[in-house]
This record gives structure tokens, sequence and C-alpha cells, in this order.
């Protein structure tokens, strides 16, 4: 196992950047939800307790949705009172409506998000529902979130493209932020499910959630690297204020409802990025990068993030 040395990457920053960035790691719910294979949830709880221990502080721990579902992650109940004494994590979990917000609060949880979709197409295949009925499923869940104090995310999926839709106007994709946003919803994270967006596309679309009064400061960025693209689009929304970067811990993850859907963009190469633009993290990457390679053990396969395959020699 190397380790970053030889004061490598140079630090050169760039202007009008962030200081800091915070890395929202969606590892452990997204980048595991889609694997065939049960993972232990001893396993699940180490992979969290391990990327705490490399300074992740918001660490995605699960989902509180059916069995039928997402069956890797039926251990919900099980996994959250293995993690939730972590010092210092925030340990946010997906809930599809008010049952799973139920047993979500019954186990101590704190941060709830739920999970929209700016297309009919991805709406109905995900949720099997209307873009409007899903919000209007979501209202009194995050109103009874909210009332307890929990801080809520709303995640919208398809914001770039959808494989069965194509091109997705700007104009609805900030519809829906506004209705997440207007029902109390703390932050918004805008989801490239198929990693089809470019810079020029993300820069476009934050610039009219601004016009439409969504403030930069409540976004979040979540890309997927289909086509290459995921650090480019993270450089634009960083050049646009953003400040929050969903990451996937070796770049684990898809989308069970979105075939054309890879991996998400991993954690380390958003790191070794930051680390140049002398932008703040608080993450140690060589302790990440052993996680990954120790996580890609568990699951029988090397990790696809380049910068885990270089700092750790893998083939």
């Amino acid at each position: 196992m190397s380790t970053p040395e030889l004061g490598l990457p140079m630090v050169v920053a760039a202007q009008d950047l962030p200081a800091r960035v915070r890395i929202h790691e969606v590892g452990a719910r997204d980048g595991l939800q889609n694997e065939k294979a049960t993972v232990p949830t001893e396993v699940k709880a180490e992979f969290v307790r391990r990327l705490a221990d490399a300074g992740l502080t918001t660490i995605e721990a699960t989902s509180f949705v059916h069995p039928k579902w997402v069956p890797q992650l039926a251990d919900a109940e099980q996994l959250f009172p293995l993690i939730s004494d972590l010092p210092g994590v925030r340990l946010p979990v997906l809930v599809p409506n008010e049952r799973g917000l139920d047993r979500a609060l019954a186990l101590g949880a704190r941060r709830i998000a739920v999970f929209a979709s700016a297309t009919e197409s991805f709406a109905k295949a995900n949720l099997n529902r209307t873009v409007d009925e899903a919000l209007a499923m979501f209202e009194p869940v995050v109103s009874r979130a909210k009332a307890d104090k929990a801080h809520v995310r709303g995640y919208l999926s398809m914001c770039f493209g959808d494989p069965w839709e194509g091109a997705v106007p700007i104009h609805q994709v900030v519809r829906v932020c506004k209705a997440l946003m207007d029902m109390g919803c703390d932050e918004l994270s805008l989801g490239d499910t198929i990693g089809v967006a470019t810079p020029g596309h993300v820069q476009s679309l934050l610039a009219e959630l601004n016009e439409e009064g969504v403030p930069t400061s409540a976004l979040g960025v979540h890309f997927h690297d289909t086509y290459g693209q995921a650090l480019a689009n993270t450089l634009a929304a960083l050049q646009h204020g953003v400040t929050t970067v969903d990451a996937s811990a070796g770049g684990l993850g898809g989308c069970p409802y979105a075939k054309s859907a890879t991996g998400n963009l991993a954690t380390e190469d958003l790191v070794w990025m930051l680390q140049g633009l002398g932008i703040d993290t608080g993450v140690d990457l060589g302790r990440l990068t052993a996680t990954s390679v120790w996580v890609a053990g568990q699951l029988g396969r090397p990790s696809p993030s380049r910068t885990v395959r270089a700092l750790s020699h893998q083939e």
C-alpha cells in the first residue's frame, strides 16, 4: 500500500473556489445497495467506522426502504445501532415514506433523506408514482421529520438526463427542486444519475436555481462517472460556489432502476483533486484508500477508483 508522498499532489490553488468542501459519503448506502451478494451487517458497520476514521464526517448509513425493493439494505434496524454512537459523525438515512420515517426515528436517526425524480419515467420506475404523486408522498415525511427537529435532505434524480426521456429541460428540474425546498428540505442533492452532465449544463442549472430563489448554500451535487465527466462537473459546481459534494469510497455504486448508471464519483479521486487545489476536506487520503482496498477485498474485486489503484497498485 502506497500513500501520498513527496509532496504530491502539488498544491496549486485556483481563484474563487471554496476554502473547504464537505464530502457527503454515500458508499455505505448508495455504493452497496446494488451488490448482488449480501454484504454482512458487521462488514457494513466496519466500513462506516473506517470511513469515519479516515476523517469523513457525513456518512450516509443505510435506507429504511422495504426489503423487497432493496434486499441489500434489509438490515437497517440491525446496522444503525452498531454505528450510531460514532463521535462527530452525521449519519443520514434514506426514507421512502412515512413507514420508513417511523423506523428511522425509532432508532434515533437525526438526518433524513427523501428521494425524488425530475422525470416522470424515473419516478414511475423508482417509486411507481408520478412526479407530483411522489412529492405528495414526501410532504408528510418532511413535515414530520422537521417537527421532530431532524435535518432533511432532498435527493433529486435525473437532473441532467434520463435513459427513457433523454434531455431533461432545466425548468423541469427547477420546478421539482423548488417543491422540495418549499415543503421544508434543508438541502438538495442534484443527481446526475446516468452520468451525462457536462460542466456548462451544471453551471446553467445552478444559475437558474439561484434565479428562482434556491441558494447555492442549500445545494449539493451528486455525479456519476459514466462518461468520465464527474470531476469536471464537480469543478464547475465548485466554481459556482457549491461546497457539498457527494462521493462514494472506491467509486462503488450505480442505480438499480437505471441500468445505464455506472459508479459514483470516487471519494479518493475527489479528495486528490481537492487537495491539489488547496481545498480542505478533513480527509486522510491514505486511510481512505486503505478502507476502499479493504472493502474491495470484502466484495471480491478491485476498486474502480483510479486514485485507489494508483496508490495501492491494484491491477
